[in-house]
């Protein structure tokens, strides 16, 4: 059984990941944003900083696309937490 298919334990368990994977999220968007500064200065200045500065876009397109998981996971995690919540009562 692998760690995506075991039930939570608790709630405090559900927030833990919610902000886990939120933290995640926001670290590889900073990420990409970071690979995008790095492609607009190296095409600005007209020089080559490691890569290529189409490199460096692609790079964060691609890093923006792999944020998309965390967030998602994040997302689901709270919209369930609510609709527990909202039973509970």
């Amino acid at each position: 059984m692998s760690a995506e298919d075991k039930p939570f334990k608790d709630r405090e368990e559900v927030k833990k990941d919610i902000r886990l994977c939120a933290w995640m999220g926001q670290i590889v968007i900073f990420i990409s944003i970071g690979f995008a500064v790095l492609g607009i200065i190296g095409d600005a200045a007209n020089i080559t900083l490691g890569l290529e500065s189409m490199s460096w876009f692609l790079l964060a397109i691609w890093a923006g696309l792999i944020a998309i998981v965390p967030n998602m996971r994040s997302v689901t995690a709270k919209h369930l937490y609510g609709i527990e919540s909202e039973n509970k009562t």
